[in-house]
């Protein structure tokens, strides 16, 4: 049976990720294709082409991706911007592909010409913005996200990119509005109301952090670290039966989450029910194990060898 157990000694989940990072999804002649993480559908003024050799370029390109053909994909992109370099759609697409493969320099670049051919493209500023995120400049990416809300203030994805500069810059009250303006302008997308949660938890603002996190899952019932994050919280206030339930539904939500599983280990612990507290703690020292996450893995031998034989 492990003592009076801080908050701490849950696993505190990664602030950011590429896959918590907003993009905008490939661009279409007529139409844009957002990514689930911030599905919001907004015009665009498309750069006219020269001929019809770099939009047919774009559109197999777009095929390519369709298919899973990255390396293709790229190659037709690339080509459309020699035929027109004044067509950002190609740009565009390019900068996408190029993020896909981890490319994020040339992502970054690719997004750049295309705010160069369309100084109006508020999307390109949005993922330029959101690469820069990725690649850590986070000054240069507050500069272009403020632009792009300047040319569509109503374009949640950049809200959201802003929220996450903040968020890690410490500026969290600013953080703050940007989520709450991105859960607005983004109605489905639960990452904004996520992330608003984290803030609140930095701000060691509790009962506003559940209700963030209830409201993510409200959006996306499956969203895993919601409802690890909101566990968190209500073992920490002491409602164990209610962290365990959140808990378990994180571990149904993304079975490989070793945090989840460590964290209902402790619950367990705390509940004197050894027995559970080994299966769960095990299975979570595997899971850190395997990916590779060893300072995890052994606090979980560490909580293994609390538990009476």
């Amino acid at each position: 049976m492990i003592g009076r157990d801080r908050p701490s000694t849950i696993p505190m989940l990664q602030r950011l990720s590429r896959s918590l990072v907003g993009f905008c999804g490939f661009l279409l002649t007529s139409a844009i294709i957002c990514s689930p993480e911030l599905t919001q559908a907004h015009p665009v003024r498309l750069a006219q082409s020269n001929g019809q050799s770099a939009e047919a370029s774009v559109t197999q390109g777009l095929q390519f991706i369709q298919q899973g053909k990255l390396n293709e994909a790229i190659a037709a992109f690339r080509q459309a911007t020699k035929l027109n370099p004044q067509m950002s759609a190609a740009h565009y697409n390019l900068g996408l592909a190029l993020r896909q493969q981890g490319q994020l320099q040339d992502s970054a670049s690719a997004f750049y010409q295309a705010t160069q051919a369309d100084p109006s493209f508020a999307l390109a500023f949005a993922n330029l913005g959101a690469a820069l995120i990725e690649g850590n400049n986070l000054a240069q990416a507050q500069d272009y996200l403020q632009r792009s809300l300047e040319l569509n203030p109503n374009l949640g994805l950049s809200h959201y990119n802003l929220g996450l500069v903040l968020e890690l810059q410490g500026n969290l009250e600013a953080a703050i509005v940007a989520f709450r303006a991105a859960a607005q302008f983004s109605p489905t997308a639960p990452e904004p109301l996520y992330h608003l949660g984290l803030v609140y938890q930095k701000q060691q603002k509790s009962e506003a952090a559940i209700a963030a996190f209830r409201q993510a899952l409200q959006r996306n019932p499956s969203y895993a670290e919601a409802h690890y994050s909101l566990g968190s919280i209500l073992f920490a206030q002491g409602d164990l039966e209610a962290a365990l339930q959140s808990f378990r539904r994180s571990t149904q939500a993304n079975p490989t989450y070793a945090n989840a599983y460590y964290a209902a280990g402790l619950v367990f612990l705390k509940q004197n029910k050894p027995k559970d507290a080994q299966q769960v703690l095990q299975y979570a020292k595997n899971l850190f194990a395997n990916q590779k996450n060893l300072a995890w893995a052994t606090k979980a031998e560490q909580q293994l060898k609390k538990i009476p034989r």
